[in-house]
Order: C-alpha cells, then sequence, then structure tokens
C-alpha cells in the first residue's frame, strides 16, 4: 500500500508516551520486526501539534532509531515520518486507520514563538 510523506517542519511534537516494544501478536507477546531488517520494532506516542490543531497518535520506529533519555513532554523530531492507510476485517467488522512509521525518534527544540525577539 502507498505511504505518504510527512511534513514536519512547521509542526510541534511532543513525546507523550516511551518507546515500547510493538507486539505482533497479543497471544504469544511476539515482537514486530521489520520485514527488511529484521530489526524489533518500538512504538512511542506523541501529540503532533499544527496550525493550532493537534492530534495523539502511535509512531513505530527502529528499536536503533530511539535515542536514549527522552523524558516525557519532551519535544521530539521524527525523521522520515510516513503515513499508510490500512484497513482490514476483524471478527466480521471492517477496521481502518491510519500507520505512522519514522526512522528515528531524537531530541528537537522548541520552535522559537512567531514575533519574538531576543
Amino acid at each position: 500500500m502507498r505511504t505518504i510523506r510527512v511534513e514536519t517542519s512547521a509542526a510541534t511534537i511532543l513525546l507523550t508516551e516511551a518507546a515500547e516494544p510493538k507486539v505482533r501478536d497479543r497471544q504469544t507477546g511476539e515482537v514486530a520486526k521489520d520485514a527488511n531488517s529484521g530489526e524489533a520494532l518500538m512504538t512511542i506516542g506523541v501529540v503532533y501539534i499544527e496550525d493550532g490543531e493537534s492530534s495523539l497518535i502511535k509512531v513505530t520506529v527502529p528499536e536503533s532509531g530511539v535515542s536514549e533519555g527522552l523524558p516525557l513532554g519532551s519535544p521530539v523530531s521524527l525523521p522520515g515520518l510516513v503515513a499508510r492507510p490500512w484497513e482490514s476485517v476483524f471478527n466480521g467488522q471492517q477496521r481502518h486507520g491510519i500507520a505512522y512509521r519514522a526512522a528515528a525518534v531524537t531530541p528537537a527544540v522548541f520552535p522559537a514563538a512567531m514575533g519574538a525577539t531576543a
């Protein structure tokens, strides 16, 4: 399915949930792996703020792309962020959504306030 690049330069992104292993199978606890590299995948929660609107989203990141020591509430950068629409049938019910994936989650700085002077 098609992936869509997400332009993040005008957004403020704040970490709301620390990195946790992405579970592929809830019954067995199997951790999801990248299909190409075989590397374990992690999920993080962020609030994405742009143009006065905010969204809480989960983002999948390879384990090696998770920066250590990121405190909750801190601004982060998500290089290579893409969105991929998905749909499936689960227990006879049609489900759909958007999956987000980034190459890494790294520290960022709060954007300077518009019109602020030093």
